[in-house]
């Protein structure tokens, strides 16, 4: 496999959000993208799976088909193993992690097959296989069809290598992207978030609006890669950005989590585009300007004791936004349907569930307040 060749790059969604992935893969012009359950298959090159894992916001991670064969015993699947060009994509100095799923398949033991694999990785190529190690292949034997992939991504992609501070139940900054692109925000319009813990919403808005890569500031797996061209990957993450007139806001009534999300914010190189606030949700009012999007994720479901309490909260909430708001949107997350009948707005049909920190979430909209 040289930078040349195309190969199947696999990119992985947050499950329920497939199609909001696709729309994303679809505009940034990844080639032939189709959707699957889990995440989006498009065709390309080494430097598709690079501009995959710097640009794409709404992806977890980025997995690159490298191989496959028929294998139909242990010893068929040790000779292919032995056999295979490792060499062109891994490098011997770089440690290793194997894992093996089975299906469907006369090789039926992940544990033997895995043992296999490691120790034609270690004679043929002389690579160090640790548990601990970052970079991960993956090996899928279904229906005696070996398929050997490796995780380019390392660290999931949420994590963009510029957010320390996060608060008790963060909502991860892919989910967030892909919850603001639900609820219409292309980048050209203010966002708002009044319970806005470690700042992800507001953060991740700026972000869009200024044209940031996510991926600009952290290291990926693919770098530690036979494959890895590192001048031309530099100029592809060296990309100029653009200054926005728009500005974001959040308020929360912990002054620690105002404190985060200021670090945040300044570590992601926005800081001079949001405006944190450390005030209850009932002393939101607008900012100046035109209408935008009121973008918020409440406490609710495992996160809290009692969920009672919660009520008066989101009516609060919900009345603040009636009288304050006209004309903007509003997106909620949250895990209980009767807790966004309690704000009293008038929600859009339900959307799917989401999965989010071992939960079904969902995306409640509104149309523009009246």
């Amino acid at each position: 496999m040289d930078s040349q060749n195309t190969f199947d790059i696999f990119i992985v969604a947050t499950p329920g959000l497939e199609d909001m992935l696709l729309a994303e893969v679809t505009e940034k012009g990844f080639a032939n993208p189709v959707a699957s359950p889990g995440g989006i298959t498009v065709q390309g090159g080494w430097p598709e799976v690079w501009r995959a894992n710097l640009q794409l916001r709404g992806a977890s991670r980025v997995l690159t088909r490298i191989g496959s064969f028929m294998a139909f015993h242990l010893a068929q699947l040790d000779k292919r193993a032995r056999k295979f060009p490792w060499g062109d994509v891994l490098r011997a100095d770089v440690p290793l992690r194997v894992q093996v799923t089975t299906k469907a398949s006369k090789i039926y033991h992940a544990g033997a097959a895995t043992q296999r694999i490691e120790t034609a990785l270690r004679e043929s190529l002389g690579v160090t296989i640790s548990p601990e190690a970052a970079l991960v292949l993956k090996v899928r034997i279904d229906d005696n069809v070996v398929t050997i992939s490796l995780d380019t991504s390392g660290d999931a992609l949420h994590k963009r290598g510029h957010k320390e501070a996060v608060g008790k139940a963060p909502m991860r900054e892919n989910l967030a992207y892909l919850m603001l692109r639900q609820a219409g925000y292309t980048g050209t319009e203010t966002v708002v978030d009044p319970m806005c813990g470690s700042g992800t919403f507001v953060i991740e808005a700026a972000e869009i609006a200024m044209g940031l890569n996510p991926g600009r500031s952290r290291h990926f797996a693919f770098e530690d890669l036979a494959s890895f061209d590192a001048a031309q990957w530099g100029a592809m993450r060296d990309t100029p950005t653009t200054s926005t007139p728009l500005r974001f806001y959040g308020s929360d009534r912990d002054a620690g989590a105002v404190r985060m999300s200021r670090m945040n914010a300044e570590r992601a190189g926005v800081a001079d585009a949001v405006t944190f606030e450390n005030h209850a949700a009932g002393e939101l009012s607008p900012p100046d300007g035109p209408p935008g999007l009121v973008m918020v994720n409440p406490p609710y479901g495992g996160r809290i004791g009692n969920k009672k309490l919660l009520y008066p909260l989101y009516g609060t909430l919900g009345q603040t936004l009636l009288t304050r708001f006209k004309g903007w949107r509003v997106g909620l997350v949250t895990s209980e349907p009767p807790l966004a009948k309690a704000t009293g707005l008038t929600w859009k049909p339900q959307g799917p569930a989401i999965a989010h920190g071992g939960m079904k979430v969902w995306l409640y909209q509104t149309p523009p307040l009246r």
